[in-house]
C-alpha cells in the first residue's frame, strides 16, 4: 500500500515540474523584449499623436519592460528623449535608415544628417544612415550637416 501511495506521489511530482518548467518557457518567450513593427498608416508618434507614414523618418523606442513606442519622424524621438531623460530605461532606441527606407538601425551608432534639402515629417530636415559612408554621400549632394547620437541630441535640446 506504501508503494502505490508513494508512486502517485513521484507521478504528481513529476506533473508538477513539468508544468513549472512549461509555464517557464511560455512567460519567458512570451515577455521578450524586442522591437515591435512599425503599422505605417496606423501607429501614432508617442509625442506628438501624428501618424506614422513615413517609412524613411520613423522612429522607435522599447523600453526594458518590453513596451514599444513609435515616433513619426527621428527629431520627435530624441526631443521625447531630451525631454523625459529617460534613455536609460529604453532597451531600443531605432530610427529609419533614410537610404533603406522602413530599416529600423541601432539610434546610438547612426549618422545624422541635417540638411534643408531632405525635408523630415516635423521640419527639423533631419535624416537617419546605418553608415557614415553613406551620410556623408547624401551630405556631400545636399550640403547640411553630420551629427552623431550624442551630437543630435544636444543640437536638438536647444
Amino acid at each position: 500500500m506504501y508503494i502505490c501511495i508513494l508512486k502517485k506521489i513521484s507521478k504528481m511530482r513529476l506533473k508538477a515540474s513539468v508544468f513549472v518548467v512549461l509555464l517557464s518557457l511560455f512567460f519567458a518567450t512570451s515577455c521578450k523584449v524586442e522591437p515591435k513593427e512599425i503599422n505605417y498608416g496606423q501607429d501614432h508618434c508617442l509625442l506628438c499623436d501624428m501618424t506614422v507614414v513615413d517609412k524613411s523618418h520613423s522612429a522607435q523606442y522599447v523600453t526594458k519592460k518590453g513596451r514599444a513606442y513609435m515616433f513619426d519622424a527621428v527629431e520627435c524621438m530624441v526631443m521625447k528623449v531630451n525631454k523625459d531623460k529617460n534613455e536609460d530605461l529604453m532597451e531600443f532606441l531605432l530610427v529609419a535608415d533614410y537610404a533603406n527606407p522602413g530599416n529600423l538601425v541601432d539610434a546610438k551608432t547612426a549618422t545624422y544628417l541635417i540638411s534643408e534639402k531632405i525635408k523630415s515629417p516635423m521640419g527639423a530636415n533631419l535624416s537617419a544612415f546605418s553608415s557614415n559612408e553613406t551620410a556623408k554621400k547624401f551630405l556631400n549632394k545636399n550640403g547640411g550637416k553630420l551629427f552623431n547620437w550624442d551630437q543630435l541630441k544636444i543640437e536638438l535640446s536647444k
